[in-house]
């Protein structure tokens, strides 16, 4: 379409940046960290691995 204004691009750009933005934010933030497995292994003392194979 390059009848359209520039003017309109540039607010089509604006509005579809702060969306991409807002999604990766809202994504970022969404994950909940856990504890690492080394901390819970050494909680555990008597935690044995056993290969079943």
């Amino acid at each position: 379409m390059p009848q359209m204004a520039p003017i309109k691009w540039l607010s089509l750009f604006i509005i579809f940046s702060m969306t991409f933005i807002m999604f990766n934010i809202m994504n970022y933030y969404n994950i909940f960290p856990t504890t690492p497995k080394s901390i819970l292994l050494k909680n555990n003392k008597n935690f044995y691995m056993n290969w079943k194979w």
